[in-house]
């Protein structure tokens, strides 16, 4: 995974990055994040970037579509520590015909104006209809997954159609 993370992650123009900040229920007893609440912060971000890029996520479920985590693959690299400001940092690395690849770390600033990996991850999500059977997605959404993947700015997504 870090190789891919690498080479795509320097190829884009423009990720979605969303800030948070660790909150005292999110820790273990060694004041660390618990390692299952990277995945809730994952989700987070996509959300966010998804929201951002015109995508919200009422209008998918007012037309049916459900996006379905189908595979989670995460390096945990350091830990988040109770109190720290963090930043989720959200891409679309590929989309598929039914399928779409997510590539999201979490960073924390350090003290040089750069930042700390803490967590990389890939989320592969199918587009399914109600009854959870995978689709391929509407037109407006199959377009705006590729200006997604293809790094352009959110304003330029294109608005949802019935």
């Amino acid at each position: 995974m870090r190789r891919r993370w690498a080479r795509t992650y320097g190829e884009r123009s423009m990720a979605y990055r969303t800030p948070l900040r660790v909150r005292f229920n999110e820790i273990d007893p060694y004041s660390h994040v618990n390692h299952a609440v990277y995945l809730t912060y994952f989700e987070y971000g996509r959300t966010d970037a998804l929201e951002r890029a015109g995508i919200p996520i009422q209008q998918l479920a007012a037309d049916g579509i459900q996006l379905v985590i189908t595979k989670v693959e995460v390096k945990f690299i350091r830990p988040a520590l109770a109190g720290d400001h963090l930043e989720v940092v959200t891409f679309l690395a590929e989309s598929r015909r039914a399928s779409h690849i997510w590539r999201q770390r979490v960073v924390r600033p350090d003290d040089d104006g750069g930042e700390v990996i803490l967590v990389e991850g890939d989320i592969t999500i199918a587009v399914a209809d109600p009854r959870g059977r995978p689709t391929r997605p509407p037109a407006w959404l199959q377009e705006a997954f590729v200006k997604l993947e293809g790094g352009v700015e959110p304003d330029a997504a294109p608005e949802p159609g019935h």
